[in-house]
């Protein structure tokens, strides 16, 4: 009986596959219909007749293998077992490994582990779980299974409870939309577009609908009457091309009505008519120039709509002539013109510009992951895809959620200290483990991708040096360095408050740098500073001091004490001279950089180029006033040991505003528009201001680049920094000032 209820898939099966995939496919229908006996979905009907929607998806209009369809049919029953049942999970796996084969089992495994996902709606880290749902497909058929599998859950959303219908359509729009269009799976992406907009907008769904259906006849009509004159003048050049035309998605209708705040009849590109001219290359740019002269001497064209990608390409490869011309009846058409091989460029997206030109990638991530499987998908008969890709997505990267679901992007071998300082810096320095799957994990545990991480603290914890030898972030270990580093600091000034007190206690006939410099030259310590931190955590005792000294000035050691006094006493007198030559005068308080940055006193060091939010100090220079350093700065370490008495502690204002102008380095692959995608992620993205981009590439498939832009302060430079590394072919972005 079930396999009667689901004869027309196997029909297909049989007609377009081998007879050993059609007895494998009935094997998987009766294995999933005896594990899944009496699970119905929402409406009543068999949890089974989803995954045979989802197999013939797979089968019919992605068009994959055995395995593919396979393990689309039985992927409900390895969930179900992984999220209800793990204590069978072994038992079962076994079973699939051996009636099915190890390519269905961890197509099956990969699919649950995305299924287990906790997908949060949040626009700012959609991108993340795009990385995250591909980082579980090193099998490239998962991912495509995985599209199948929700474009079939949006075809049947109407059996759904409403909240469901909500959360599945916005996940389909911002997640599983994206990566089929990134895959160039584009009937899937309108689809899932489409689908998603009829229920989070239905009202403007059904009206766009109802327009295009009411406007159809009217609108083929139309086309026939306004590609007549058109025919006749190519034909009369003697042009070997054909005319394509296609109507605008519901979706990207309502997108442009949107922008543009016109309605459904002021929206100019309904639809849109392609000339597509099959010519030799090297005249592939006059005969395109030849049908945009024919069109736009028969319709008026409107300029400002014209736009050339021939000349200069887009950065994905994309070439056409576009322009929007005006009928003698006052009605506006899109007509595109290319040729063949740039309409496959354009269909098959910039996988097939890289074959064009043999620009070869390397080190994939997400993006790279999903243009080489798209390249792959021109060869999807039987299972040659998964056998042809070998390397792994997002290399070097794991997604950790948060117990409230929030998604952390992190190097490979991050450990639970990390991902608490990525959350928050005040986190991170309280933590003292993490829970990770009910487990109780010390703060050096490494992390996996897709654990779901709770941060456990103590308020009295702090911390220490060690940490720095497991910590794999930057930003971890920066936060751990600085704290450090004032640790050390209030450390000496209270081994410096002790050591005055004790000698003033003592009434010793000595000064309290006469006595430093002794106890430095005595224990062999190069700075007082050393001194005061080993006095304040008892390394030294106060009373090995105090019989050091006695020895000291009873006359034992004169010598020593005569020359420590002028050493002391010399250096006295090279500060006082260097003070007298300062201006302004410093003071022991922090310096606070005001608001008005742009017109302050102080000038910002040019060898380090410090913004707002960067941690920075000010040098008390003897000519030209103070200078704010950032802390990290190259000339820091001389400064603050040669010239300890003229640093002085600084901060931004919170309120501080102003422009700072950085220079960002870049290394990626040799893409052309690569330096147009860059301003425009800077300029257009994040709005900032570019003051220049310095592009070379290098002959070997890479290049450099240098770009310089002003930002308001550090975290912005964080953003762009972030949103550069997502450009498709970028390998490391960094900044150089």
């Amino acid at each position: 009986m079930v396999l009667n209820r689901y004869n027309e898939f196997r029909k297909h099966i049989a007609s377009n596959y081998s007879a050993t995939t059609q007895e494998m496919v009935d094997r998987a229908i009766l294995f999933a219909e005896e594990r899944m006996v009496g699970m119905t979905r929402y409406d009543g009907s068999p949890m089974l007749d989803h995954d045979i929607g989802v197999a013939r998806i797979v089968a019919e209009e992605i068009g994959l293998g055995r395995n593919s369809i396979v393990g689309a049919i039985i992927h409900d029953v390895v969930r179900i077992a992984v999220q209800e049942h793990p204590d069978e999970i072994d038992t079962l796996t076994a079973i699939v490994d051996k009636e099915f084969g190890k390519e269905v089992l961890g197509i099956t495994l990969a699919l649950s582990k995305i299924s287990n996902i906790k997908l949060k709606r949040s626009k700012e880290q959609a991108s993340d779980f795009r990385d995250m749902i591909v980082s579980y497909s090193e099998d490239p058929r998962v991912i495509l299974i995985k599209l199948a599998d929700r474009l079939e859950v949006m075809r049947t959303l109407d059996i759904f409870p409403e909240k469901k219908r909500l959360a599945k359509s916005w996940e389909s729009l911002n997640l599983y939309a994206e990566i089929a269009h990134k895959l160039g799976l584009y009937s899937i992406k309108s689809a899932l577009e489409d689908l998603s907009l009829k229920y989070i907008e239905p009202e403007a769904y059904n009206d766009i609908v109802y327009q295009l259906k009411e406007s159809e006849a009217e609108r083929m009509a139309f086309i026939e009457e306004f590609i007549a004159p058109v025919r006749k003048l190519l034909d009369g050049d003697g042009i070997d091309y054909h005319i394509k035309s296609r109507t605008k998605s519901v979706f990207s209708i309502y997108q442009k009505m949107k922008k543009q705040k016109v309605d459904f009849k002021g929206v100019y590109d309904i639809f849109a008519l392609r000339i597509i001219i099959d010519c030799p290359p090297e005249q592939e740019k006059r005969l395109c120039w030849t049908v945009f002269s024919h069109v736009t001497s028969l319709y008026v064209p409107n300029p400002k709509r014209m736009r050339d990608w021939i000349s200069i390409p887009k950065s994905n490869g994309y070439e056409s002539l576009h322009a929007t011309v005006m009928t003698p009846a006052g009605r506006w058409v899109e007509v595109q013109i290319r040729t063949e091989r740039m309409d496959e460029v354009a269909e098959r997206g910039i996988a097939a510009h890289w074959r064009y030109k043999g620009v070869k990638q390397g080190g994939m991530g997400a993006e790279e992951w999903l243009g080489r499987l798209r390249e792959l998908l021109e060869d999807t008969t039987s299972e040659s895809i998964a056998h042809r890709f070998e390397a792994k997505p997002s290399a070097g990267e794991i997604f950790v959620f948060t117990p409230s679901g929030d998604i952390r992007k992190l190097p490979e071998g991050a450990t639970v200290l990390d991902f608490a300082f990525d959350i928050h810096t005040s986190l991170g320095a309280i933590c003292v483990g993490g829970k990770v799957g009910g487990k109780v994990v010390p703060i050096k545990e490494p992390l996996k991708n897709g654990d779901i991480c709770e941060v456990l603290t103590r308020k009295d914890q702090t911390p220490k040096a060690d940490w720095l030898n497991f910590c794999v972030t930057q930003r971890a270990r920066n936060k751990i360095r600085a704290y450090l580093r004032e640790e050390q600091q209030k450390h000496a000034r209270l081994g410096r408050e002790e050591l005055e007190r004790k000698i003033k206690n003592w009434k010793l006939d000595v000064s309290i740098d006469e006595a430093v410099a002794y106890l430095c030259k005595y224990f062999k310590i190069k700075r007082g500073n050393e001194l005061y931190v080993a006095i304040a955590d008892q390394k030294i005792e106060i009373s090995q001091i105090k019989e050091i000294l006695n020895h000291w000035i009873s006359g034992e050691a004169d010598e020593e004490r005569r020359q420590a006094a002028a050493d002391v006493e010399e250096r006295k007198l090279r500060l006082r001279e260097e003070r007298e030559e300062q201006q302004p005068a410093r003071s022991t308080d922090a310096l606070v950089i005001d608001e008005r940055i742009n017109n302050i006193e102080y000038k910002l060091g040019r060898c380090c180029n410090p913004i707002k939010g960067d941690d920075i100090f000010g040098f008390v220079t003897i000519n030209s006033g103070i200078t704010i350093h950032r802390s990290d700065c190259p000339n820091a370490r001389r400064m603050r040991e040669r010239y300890p008495y003229r640093v002085m502690e600084a901060r931004w204002r919170e309120g501080a505003e102003g422009a700072f102008r950085i220079t960002v380095g870049i290394t990626s692959a040799d893409i052309p528009g690569l330096a147009t995608t860059i301003m425009d992620t800077a300029s257009k993205e994040l709005k900032l201001s570019v003051r220049g981009i310095n592009y070379k590439p290098k002959g070997d498939g890479t290049a450099t680049a240098q770009l310089t832009v002003e930002v308001p302060s550090a975290a912005v430079v964080d953003m762009l920094l972030h949103s550069l590394r997502r450009i498709k072919g970028i390998k490391n972005v960094y900044r150089t000032n």
